[in-house]
């Protein structure tokens, strides 16, 4: 097999390849980081490497030569949000307040793609804290979009959006506030998979009993984010929110996927914000296209305005209770950061009474939606990608922004939900960059978001981005 070839093949073909001994996992991690070196000087999308990567491939490749089952993931090159613990490697969370920390231990979520047989090529860069969805920090810098760097790569999983979308490594552990792994599968085409809060452990981390971040994984395919969920998804010891897998297989649901008269909502502006014209178009077509599979897809009216204002009390109290034993330091954090945390520190318990009553609300409006449809599809973004220095974008359709953050409204108001909500390329805007198209399903329905993202990822394959075949 020609080394070219390994880096953009799916995952679940990287395992099995690797499980009938085709390629070995050392093979697959040095093709990888040949992309690495070919692409990230130019992207910023991996900030540091794993230096025991080739040691730990060569320990999975002596496994398999003994007979051993090394897991679902054998080989798989996976690259952790630099807000992730990795035990021996820098840790910075994108702040110079931890530019030189090295953790002692693995998160939870490495600890069980370890055990599931990847391989740890290294951290991928992310916002401070993740607060933002443009990915730069002050230790490592920006990040740039693989389909032209000089637009936005999205964030705040930003580096491993870019990582997956240039070959860099096959799947890409992240996390999502507001829309995290969402926002950057949009703008760099790949796939994002926000999972009901508790499928995933997030450990360590301050906020324990957190009700609205979560834990998840983005890959090149559907089928590669259902084999990196299905991995990583169950209770654990240290995590007291946890939601039921006995029994599930989410990659199964995915293969076996028909939406043969199911029923699926399409709304083109869920959060009032407006959209980019372009954007919608894509989305639309993307969305009314499944009818060629068989599927009922009908336009609704869905308002989840109300939602926007609630969401930024959650996000600071958030912000508050992460960040808790830093608050005598929060004059060092960056502006994005500390903003964040000093709108948390002025939230009274009137406002998180409504934010609660607020989820309850559309939550309740959610129950109802699911009596008539199996899906709600909408843009996952209202603009496409921006130029890389904005901090964000100012105007949404020729509408100015209220806040800083309201320009990711259409996936924020959803993490309100708890639901899983898929991001799926959707196509190409007129300028040649891609479109998320968001699949919202039931409670604990992560396998049909997913199914359906496989379906809309066949029927609309997108092309490879412009800087591997040495454009851009």
């Amino acid at each position: 097999m020609s080394d070219d070839s390994i880096p953009l093949l799916p995952a679940h073909e990287v395992a099995r390849r690797v499980r009938a001994r085709d390629v070995s996992p050392v093979e697959v991690l040095d093709a990888c980081m040949a992309q690495v070196e070919r692409h990230n000087p130019a992207l910023n999308a991996v900030v540091t490497l794993n230096h025991r990567a080739r040691d730990e491939a060569g320990e999975i490749e002596r496994r398999i030569a003994r007979g051993e089952d090394v897991g679902p993931l054998a080989g798989v090159p996976v690259g952790i949000k630099d807000v992730t613990e990795v035990a021996g490697v820098r840790t910075t969370y994108g702040s110079p307040l931890f530019a030189d920390h090295v953790p002692a231990e693995d998160a939870e979520v490495v600890r069980r793609l370890r055990a599931a047989g990847a391989v740890i090529l290294g951290k991928t860069n992310t916002p401070e804290f993740a607060a933002g969805g443009n990915t730069f920090n002050p230790v490592f810098g920006l990040t740039r979009n693989p389909w032209n760097p000089e637009r936005s790569a999205g964030g705040s999983t930003g580096g491993g959006a870019v990582g997956l979308a240039t070959g860099m490594f096959a799947l890409a552990q992240g996390t999502d506030l507001g829309g995290s792994l969402r926002i950057p599968a949009s703008f760099c085409g790949v796939v994002g998979l926000r999972p009901s809060v508790g499928l995933v452990p997030t450990w360590p981390q301050e906020y324990a009993w957190d009700p609205v971040q979560v834990t998840g994984m983005m890959g090149r395919t559907a089928q590669d984010v259902a084999l990196g969920l299905q991995s990583v998804a169950g209770p654990g010891e240290y995590a007291p929110l946890a939601q039921p897998v006995a029994g599930r297989d989410f990659a199964a649901a995915v293969r076996q996927a028909d939406v043969r008269g199911q029923r699926f909502a399409y709304c083109r502006d869920i959060a009032g914000i407006g959209i980019d014209a372009d954007v919608e178009r894509v989305c639309r077509d993307a969305a009314f296209a499944l009818r060629d599979a068989g599927a009922q897809v009908e336009e609704i009216q869905l308002d989840l305005s109300y939602a926007r204002r609630p969401f930024l009390a959650l996000r600071g109290h958030w912000f508050v209770s992460q960040l808790y034993p830093h608050l005598d330091r929060i004059d060092q954090f960056g502006v994005n950061v500390a903003n964040n945390v000093r709108a948390g520190l002025k939230v009274t318990p009137t406002e998180l009474a409504e934010a609660e009553v607020t989820r309850k609300r559309i939550w309740d409006q959610f129950r109802a939606l699911f009596r008539t449809f199996h899906h709600l599809l909408t843009p996952t973004m209202a603009v496409p990608p921006f130029p890389v220095e904005e901090n964000f974008p100012r105007t949404v359709g020729g509408r100015e922004m209220e806040t800083y953050v309201d320009w990711i409204a259409p996936t924020f108001v959803l993490s309100m939900t708890g639901l899983p909500v898929a991001s799926v390329p959707a196509g190409l805007d007129g300028a040649g960059m891609p479109v998320g198209l968001q699949i919202v399903a039931p409670p604990q329905g992560e396998e049909r978001a997913l199914a359906t993202a496989g379906i809309v990822q066949r029927m609309r394959p997108l092309s490879r981005p412009p800087i591997l075949s040495g454009g851009g």
